[in-house]
């Protein structure tokens, strides 16, 4: 019995270990231990793997396996009988992929040996006095690495995997991507789900589909996604001597392989690993991980590689405008490609982006949805005409980029994101008391008396259909903004089982009926003042009257907010979807007024 553990069987006083006639270590059951081997000799076909005991009392074998499998190319995986649960990646030379920055931890290191002779995978303590093992565990399908503690003589749990969602094998289906948050699942840039509606229920299985298709003879391209722990290797083939360009021009010319990056991410980067068919088993990290090179259609590669040939093109064009104007490569590198990671929501009109710029500034990119087939000069103006609406209580627009069919709004990045989380959160840990919203519809009242050409929440219709703007413009929008504060519901959305409609339509209903207050956030009614909450919810209903000289000033709002006077009645609000008088000069067909409405929106949206 070695001071290892393995015991072994020797002729004599030989120690060469090659020639041990029997060892244990090559029959691990359970559990792996410093300096043993688990993977496959080459030369024999001898597999050491690891399996779980039944359970805690009962030694025999289980389902629960763990070891190198060498179909594609090698990596370690966790088996449940004929299913695969968990994959550790390829070894790209500093670690697998799975686990980017395990070589930091104070208590092991490792090793990946692949030759002509063997390929195994062992681990070494770096302190002989803290032992570590490794454990398969049936019970929770996990394989479970403990430390053992002498203060109180027992094994700690130190790591297991799978560990979250995301190591769960093929959780988000083919060509999906999987990140430690909610959702778990996102397409890879360039693809869309492939059955929307399940995607949507959280049905990933099915995974995504190319959103554009590939054109091999005429020529794909590549998009770049970083961070990421590699597609799981089973179609894939690697060459330890080419390096990326070649890689990338072998990727190029097969139409099968479907993504390439560096075997080895050592010393700068080299050799080449490729996948062929479907990418599985995708996750996504917030940092380390490594490259990858996804091919689609030729269109999806020119939009986000860092191509600024067209923007510089376009440089003289853009002088005129009254924010700046931000090159796509600058927009592509500060989001990381529009890394999923990045990502902070979806909006009607696109999904939304952190991104920090080469100055360390950090911003808000909306990318509007390609579908509205508005040309640049009509993006440009609606740019100039947003960009003066802006005051303090909006989120300030920095710049756009126009590149291709790509349009984008530039804002600054507000950590605190939105009131929603406080007004909207169905949890209730972080809602706002109704002395603080009260204390929000207030200033933000007075802001608009101050500050008029501006808009504080949505479009009034005037200017969402004729593009016609005043200070009561404002004024419709405060008491949209207004209603969804004392009713903690989004007008955009908005649904009740028994009625059709808007928001806006589902008050009017209740005020006739003298119901009103049956709208309001059941947590106000029930911890605030009933009268007050009620007077702002009347005051909403006045400020969203259909004709601007129906509605009261702002000075007369903060007046009617801050005062007890007698409230006058709101109007007959009418419907918000037929035309009256004021769109005489307006068509169904407007492209400009569409344009408008998309852009504008866009802004509300992310306030």
């Amino acid at each position: 019995l070695l001071d290892s553990g393995n015991l072994v069987a020797k002729d004599g006083k030989d120690s060469n270990p090659e020639n041990y006639i029997w060892q244990s270590f090559d029959y691990p059951s359970d559990t792996m231990l410093p300096e043993m081997k688990i993977g496959i000799d080459l030369r024999t076909g001898f597999h050491r793997r690891l399996t779980a005991w039944k359970n805690w009392d009962d030694p025999s074998p289980s389902d629960l396996t763990y070891g190198i499998e060498l179909k594609g190319n090698p990596e370690l995986v966790l088996r449940n009988g004929l299913e695969k649960y968990f994959r550790s990646g390829l070894w790209n030379g500093n670690g697998f992929s799975e686990a980017p920055n395990y070589r930091s931890n104070p208590i092991f290191d490792y090793d990946f040996i692949w030759n002509e002779s063997e390929v195994y995978y062992i681990f070494f303590l770096k302190n002989k006095s803290v032992m570590s093992r490794l454990v398969l565990n049936q019970t929770k399908s996990e394989r479970q690495r403990y430390t053992w503690s002498p203060e109180t003589q027992t094994w700690k749990l130190f790591a297991v995997q799978p560990d979250g969602n995301c190591d769960k094998y093929g959780l988000c289906g083919p060509n999906g991507n999987c990140a430690d948050e909610l959702p778990a699942c996102q397409c890879l840039t360039g693809f869309r789900p492939k059955w929307l509606k399940r995607w949507n229920s959280s049905d990933w299985s099915d995974g995504c589909i190319h959103s554009k298709p590939l054109n091999c003879q005429s020529g794909d391209g590549f998009i770049r996604i970083g961070k990421v722990k590699t597609p799981d290797s089973a179609n894939s083939w690697v060459n330890k001597t080419i390096n990326l360009k070649e890689c990338r021009a072998k990727c190029l010319g097969n139409c099968s392989c479907m993504a390439y990056t560096n075997l080895y991410v050592t010393r700068g980067g080299s050799g080449c690993a490729m996948w062929y068919g479907n990418l599985l088993d995708i996750k996504q990290f917030q940092s380390d991980g490594q490259d990858l090179y996804i091919r689609v259609s030729d269109s999806e590669a020119d939009e986000v590689e860092d191509n600024n040939l067209n923007d510089g093109e376009d440089k003289d064009e853009n002088e005129d405008m009254d924010v700046a104007v931000f090159e796509f490569g600058t927009i592509a590198q500060a989001t990381d490609s529009f890394s999923f990671m990045n990502k902070l929501g979806q909006g009607g009109f696109g999904p939304v982006y952190k991104g920090t710029l080469a100055n360390g500034q950090e911003i808000a990119v909306k990318r509007l949805s390609k579908s509205s087939g508005q040309g640049p000069n009509e993006f440009k103006n609606e740019v100039k005409l947003i960009a003066k609406l802006q005051h303090r209580n909006l989120v300030r627009l920095l710049g756009c980029c126009i590149h291709g069919d790509e349009r984008m709004l530039v804002y600054e990045y507000m950590p605190n994101r939105s009131l929603d989380k406080f007004i909207f959160d169905e949890t209730r840990c972080t809602v706002l008391t109704w002395s603080k919203r009260f204390r929000i519809i207030c200033g933000v009242a007075r802001g608009l008396l101050y500050l008029h050409q501006d808009s504080s929440g949505y479009m009034a219709p005037e200017y969402a259909i004729d593009g016609l703007f005043s200070a009561k413009s404002d004024v419709f929008s405060f008491g949209i903004l207004l209603l969804e504060i004392t009713s903690g519901r989004k007008n955009r959305g908005f649904y009740h089982s028994n009625q059709s409609g808007n928001l806006i339509e589902h008050a009017w209903r209740l005020w006739k009926k003298g119901k009103l207050l049956d709208l309001a956030d059941e947590f106000l009614v029930e911890t605030g003042d009933r009268s007050k909450l009620l007077r702002c919810m009347h005051i909403s209903l006045l400020c969203i009257q259909l004709y601007p000289e129906e509605r009261p000033s702002m000075a007369s709002v903060v007046l009617m907010l801050e005062s007890d006077n007698e409230l006058p009645l709101p109007k007959e609000l009418g419907s918000l979807f037929h035309k009256k008088p004021f769109e005489a000069n307006s068509s169904s067909g407007n492209d400009e007024s569409s344009s408008r409405n998309e852009i504008s929106s866009s802004l509300l949206e992310a306030r």
